[in-house]
């Protein structure tokens, strides 16, 4: 589609996308943004009333689907009789680990956006916010395991956090270099068979 068949607010979006991934969120220009549209500031107040409300409405619904589905994820799970946990640990966690990285995938620039771009605004805060959903579960999961008479050896709360980030870590690093998508497929299952040995060991399961 040509630049003359864009509407303005595609128009804003697709100048502020190539701002953004360029110079990230604190460096990018508005008034770049303005220019290379051309349209005043006024204009373009008209639509946004800042920056931050701009790089909102470019990634705020994908931020928003990442977060909604790992916690459905985990909704889902602490939901299953708790006799049934154990053996389910990897396949609902696992399932909702491929539908964030093909939803990623549809969405590349703006996860780009997210992961790479957005120091200065809440975005920034992504693999955080999914450690600490990620950490209470697995504090939920070790209270299950205590009642089912299988109860799991201490595990240090900065072990935990530090093996949990990295897994979101390395899981993102699919997304930011563009992996082939049939090779993050691959890389992802044997991640996640990787984490998932690693914690039943630790938890002595």
């Amino acid at each position: 589609m040509t630049t003359e068949h864009l509407t303005t607010l595609e128009n804003i979006h697709k100048a502020a996308k190539i701002e953004f991934l360029e110079k990230g969120f604190k460096s990018a220009s508005l008034r770049n943004i303005v220019k290379t549209v051309g349209m005043t500031t006024g204009a373009f107040y008209g639509y946004y009333k800042s920056k931050e409300e701009l790089f909102e409405a470019l990634v705020g619904e994908h931020y928003n689907f990442m977060i909604n589905r790992f916690n459905d994820a985990q909704r889902e799970f602490a939901n299953l009789p708790h006799e049934q946990q154990p053996e389910n640990l990897s396949s609902i966690s696992g399932l909702s680990m491929f539908d964030m990285l093909y939803y990623a995938y549809n969405h590349l620039e703006e996860f780009k956006l997210i992961l790479c771009c957005s120091e200065g605004t809440r975005f920034a805060g992504l693999i955080d916010e999914m450690v600490e959903i990620e950490l209470k579960a697995t504090h939920d999961y070790k209270a299950v395991l205590e009642e089912l008479g299988r109860p799991s050896p201490h595990i240090d709360t900065n072990l935990e956090h530090i093996l949990i980030t990295g897994m979101f870590n390395a899981f993102f690093e699919l997304v930011i270099h563009e992996m082939p998508l049939n090779d993050a497929e691959t890389y992802l299952k044997e991640m996640r068979e990787f984490y998932t040995a690693g914690w039943m060991k630790i938890m002595g399961q």
